[in-house]
């Protein structure tokens, strides 16, 4: 396995100063963030570009996303220690490590078999695990273990998954891109049952979150 160098550190600690740069001020994502080795959840021909802020092609025609989206997002759910969180789509297990760093119970869903494998094997190996890693269909989320405090969605839904929002937790926030090729950042706030609260937060590209496909 690669290691992680005095090298990759201090490239790490550039990356933070360049998100503080971009506006992420929440530092306890930042620290969450800078104790993620990126250049593990990536192929070896871009480890000398990992900590550059930069999506990168992962396994099953994925990407991991940039650092600084990961932050956003991650900033967005305002995540407290203890907490559980949902997140749809696992991908390189990268943002799935951010969120157990900062101590949330991750329940995360990926649908792809080669990129469930290797985030499991990835997140054990660095001792970022999730409480439950599920190979399946995101857009179901996981009913079973309802409700949570915070869902966040990596890819990009055209449309609000009702689904996802049953299973948000009163007073609970889902951060989640919605749109087709382009993507509008949202924030949800669920106030009652039937009454939601959102904030939409710019244009970002996410990989699209397929219904009913899940790929063995």
């Amino acid at each position: 396995m690669k290691q992680d160098t005095l090298k990759h550190k201090g490239k790490r600690n550039k990356l933070i100063n360049l998100l503080k740069q971009k506006g992420i001020n929440d530092e306890i994502v930042l620290n969450a963030l800078n104790k993620i080795p990126r250049h593990l959840f990536i192929d070896s021909i871009f480890e000398d570009l990992a900590y550059e802020d930069r999506a990168f092609p992962i396994l099953s025609n994925q990407t991991i996303s940039h650092p600084y989206t990961v932050a956003f997002q991650t900033q967005l759910l305002h995540i407290q220690k203890g907490e559980k969180v949902l997140e749809i789509g696992t991908g390189s297990g990268y943002q799935t490590s951010v969120l157990v760093a900062l101590g949330a119970q991750v329940f995360t869903i990926e649908r792809q078999k080669e990129l469930f494998e290797f985030s499991k094997k990835i997140l054990r190996k660095i001792n970022f695990t999730p409480k439950h890693q599920i190979f399946g269909d995101g857009y179901l989320g996981l009913p079973s273990f309802a409700p949570f405090d915070k869902i966040i969605v990596t890819a990009g839904v055209p449309t609000m998954p009702k689904k996802l929002l049953e299973q948000l937790a009163i007073g609970g926030i889902m951060v989640i891109p919605i749109g087709e090729k382009e993507q509008k950042m949202y924030t949800v706030l669920k106030l009652d049952e039937n009454t939601f609260e959102t904030m939409e937060f710019g244009d970002y590209q996410f990989v699209p979150m397929l219904e009913n496909r899940v790929i063995e």
